[in-house]
C-alpha cells in the first residue's frame, strides 16, 4: 500500500498507516516524486506509531542526499523501529532533475555507486570510495553503540523503469518497486531484465524482492467514476513523465496531443481538458479501476506474471476506502 500527505493531513495519513496495518497490510510505500516535500517526517511518523507495518521510500531520489546522509537516515530509522525500514530509491526525471541543478547524468553508473557506498556503511563498514557520483574517505557511523561495526537490516530497493535499470537492480539490489501506469507484458519483461542482472552476480531472485506500483479505483456504484480517478493521474504522468509514458502503451499521437495541452507545472483544468482524449480502455490496461471486481482482477494479472507485492497507490483521496474494498474482496477472491 502506498501512502503520502502534507501539512494537516500527516495525522490522517498516520491513521491510514494504522487501519492499514490492523487489515493486515504487510508494507507501506511513501515517496517524493515531485516537489511535494520531504517524506522523511512522515516516515518517521508513521513508524513510531505504527508496531509491525514495515515503511518503504518508494522512491527518494538518489542524488538529492549526500550518501552518508541517505544512510545514516536508514540508519536512524532502523534504530527506531528494527527491520521495518526499506530504503527505495530511484532517479528524478527530466526535466525536473536539471531544473534543479542535478541533471539526470549516468543514472546507471550513479545508481551503482550509492546502493554499494550505502550497503557497506550499513553494514558496519569503514568506507573510502571514489567514483563519480560519490566520493568518501575513510568514513563509519560512529554513534557510540556502533564502535564494533553495528550492522543495520535495511533492505535496499530500487524504483526501476528502463530495462538497463531493472538488470542493474537484479545484479546488486535486494529488490524492486517496479512503476505504475504499465501493462503486465511489462512487468514480463522487467522479470527477465532481473533474472539477467542476477545471472551477472552469480544469484538467483529466490530472496529478491519484487513489487509494483498499481494505480487503482474502485467504485461499485459509479464505476466510470473510478476510471476517471485513475485517467487523470494516467493523462498527467503521460504529460509530464517520459520515462512513464515510454513503456504505458500509449499511442505516440495520443502522447504529442496530451504534452501540447499539458505544461509542468499543470492545473488540474488543463489535465481535465486533456484527459478527455484518453480512453477507457487503455485506462483499465494499466490501472487497476472501475468496481472492485475490476481491480482485483487486474491486480491479478500482475500477480500472476511475477509480482510478490502489489503496492496500492489509491486514487480520488479515498485511500483507505479503496485500499480496504480491494483488501478484503481480494482476500475472498484468493488473491
Amino acid at each position: 500500500m502506498s501512502g503520502g500527505g502534507d501539512g494537516a493531513q500527516f495525522a490522517d495519513a498516520v491513521k491510514t498507516a494504522q487501519a492499514a496495518e490492523d487489515l493486515g497490510f504487510d508494507t507501506i510505500w511513501m515517496g517524493e516524486g515531485r516537489l511535494m516535500g520531504s517524506i522523511v517526517p512522515l516516515m518517521t511518523m508513521v513508524l513510531e506509531h505504527t508496531d509491525r507495518l514495515k515503511v518503504g521510500t518508494s522512491v527518494l531520489p538518489y542524488r538529492t542526499r549526500n550518501v552518508s546522509l541517505l544512510a545514516g537516515t536508514f540508519k536512524t530509522f532502523d534504530e527506531m523501529a528494527p527491520g521495518r525500514a526499506i530504503m527505495g530509491l530511484g532517479a528524478w526525471w527530466e526535466p525536473l532533475a536539471s531544473r534543479v541543478g542535478l541533471p539526470n547524468a549516468k543514472p546507471l553508473k550513479a545508481m551503482r555507486e550509492i546502493i554499494t557506498v550505502s550497503k557497506r556503511l550499513l553494514a558496519g563498514e569503514t568506507v573510502t570510495f571514489h567514483g563519480e557520483f560519490v566520493h568518501v574517505t575513510d568514513i563509519r557511523f560512529d554513534s557510540p553503540h556502533d564502535d564494533e561495526g553495528r550492522v543495520y537490516d535495511v533492505p535496499i530497493y530500487t524504483g526501476p523503469v528502463r530495462f538497463k535499470m531493472v538488470e542493474l537492480s537484479g545484479e546488486i539490489a535486494d529488490g524492486v518497486a517496479l512503476d505504475f501506469l504499465v501493462p503486465p507484458s511489462y512487468t514480463v519483461a522487467a522479470r527477465e531484465a532481473l533474472e539477467r542482472g542476477a545471472a551477472k552476480a552469480g544469484r538467483t531472485l529466490d530472496d529478491f524482492g519484487i513489487a509494483q506500483l498499481v494505480s487503482c479505483a474502485v467504485d461499485d456504484l459509479d464505476p466510470q467514476q473510478a476510471i476517471d480517478e485513475c485517467k487523470f493521474f494516467l493523462t498527467q504522468y503521460i504529460a509530464q513523465q517520459p520515462h512513464i509514458t515510454e513503456f504505458s502503451g500509449a499511442d505516440p499521437e495520443l502522447v504529442d496531443q496530451i504534452q501540447k495541452l499539458v505544461p509542468w507545472p499543470a492545473t488540474a483544468s488543463q489535465v481535465k481538458e486533456a484527459m478527455r482524449l484518453v480512453s477507457n480502455e487503455f485506462t483499465q490496461s494499466v490501472c487497476a479501476c472501475g468496481t472492485t471486481s475490476d481491480a482485483i482482477e487486474k491486480i491479478r494479472e500482475y500477480v500472476e506474471v511475477g509480482v510478490q507485492e502489489p503496492i496500492l497507490v489509491p486514487r480520488g483521496g479515498r485511500d483507505l476506502e479503496t485500499a480496504t474494498a480491494i483488501f478484503e474482496k481480494g482476500r475472498l477472491a484468493g488473491l
